[in-house]
């Protein structure tokens, strides 16, 4: 008596319904990963000299561009499936049913995220830093999508841990077989792995300037190199290998590059990473610190002295011209009074004291 293969199960289906509401697994799996990717990156944001909301912020952006770039990628390097006789173009927009490169998702992504990081001042490769081991726990969750929809798969297997695909999922020139490598398990893991990696070596190294990023790219793209090579879905091969093997050779030199350049001309990490949140912390520290109270204290009541003081010196000023006035008026009546006097002896003047004296009441 045989025993039975041990196998990965297959969920039977990967939407169920709410009412009139489908929710699909593969959706669910790229919106929990988002989230993952946004909450590990704002703490590594914070920790970097960054404010709490920014890393959600930008995500704003490149999420949504990230989408679009990787249906884009997806559906230009398989518009086989879409475009041509007996194909139904309007599927291109059905993003639900799997379908989105990673290459196209992180340029397109990039951009989105370069757009909102330029409008509040903030240098792109110190925020791709900041969300690189993010975006790699965001794809090792997004992997299981391609679980749900029973896609992507390797080739046929009997391993332990081979994944078992129903007979409507399986390739024409397989149908017999039902067990296959579960490649989105392979790269679901070496993606925790990228992550790990990304994270100890940022921390041991101090990697700035986009070097942490260039790392993911680069230890991402060593695995799926060899993942891509297991695949057995249709995809366009060049020069005997596939248009993803190629796409990772590519950037895999690309951004090993980057590192070694980056290194030489800007070692370390940035000094300030987001100049909104220097401003702010500064001004919390001042109001917080009792010697920067006490400073601007002194700082007032010698301003408030300074003012006084040239108040008092303008008024004593007031007074001396008026006491100035005051002598010059009293010379002049004293030189008036011997001319009434000389003319009083003369007959020409009536007494001053004349006319100051009152009528008597008759």
């Amino acid at each position: 008596m045989e025993l039975e293969l041990a196998f990965i199960p297959s969920p039977s289906r990967g939407v169920i319904h709410l009412g009139p509401i489908p929710l699909r697994g593969y959706a669910f799996c790229i919106i929990i990963g988002v989230f993952v990717a946004v909450w590990l990156g704002s703490r590594r944001w914070v920790a970097r000299g960054g404010q709490k909301t920014t890393v959600a912020d930008i995500a704003v952006w490149a999420v949504p561009f990230g989408l679009v770039g990787g249906r884009l990628y997806h559906v230009i390097t398989s518009y086989e499936l879409y475009f041509g006789e007996g194909k139904d173009w309007v599927n291109a927009f059905k993003i639900w049913e799997g379908g989105l490169g990673i290459w196209g998702a992180i340029a397109l992504g990039a951009l989105g995220a370069w757009i909102a990081c330029r409008r509040r001042g903030i240098p792109l490769p110190a925020y791709a830093d900041a969300v690189a081991p993010g975006i790699a726990f965001a794809q090792a969750i997004g992997r299981w999508g391609n679980w749900f929809n029973q896609e992507l798969y390797g080739r046929a297997t009997d391993l332990p841990w081979a994944l078992k695909i129903d007979s409507a999922h399986r390739p024409a020139d397989s149908l017999d077989a039902a067990t296959y490598h579960p490649t989105f398990l392979y790269e679901s893991l070496w993606c925790v792995g990228v992550a790990l990696l990304v994270i100890w070596a940022d921390r041991r190294f101090k990697l700035g300037h986009g070097r942490a990023f260039a790392l993911y790219v680069a230890a991402y793209t060593v695995g799926r190199f060899w993942i891509e090579y297991l695949r057995v879905d249709d995809a366009h091969h060049v020069l005997g290998l596939r248009l993803n093997d190629w796409t990772s050779i590519l950037v895999f030199a690309a951004a090993v590059a980057y590192m070694v350049v980056s290194a030489k001309l800007r070692p370390g990490l940035e000094e300030v990473v987001e100049p909104a949140a220097l401003a702010a912390a500064e001004s919390s520290a001042k109001d917080t610190d009792p010697d920067a109270k006490d400073a601007d204290a002194t700082d007032a009541k010698d301003a408030d002295a300074t003012d006084v003081t040239d108040a008092e010196g303008a008024d004593a000023g007031d007074a001396d011209e008026k006491a100035a006035d005051e002598d010059d008026e009293k010379t002049a009546a004293g030189e008036a009074e011997p001319d009434a006097d000389r003319d009083a002896e003369d007959g020409a003047a009536v007494p001053v004291e004349a006319e100051a004296k009152p009528a008597k009441n008759l």
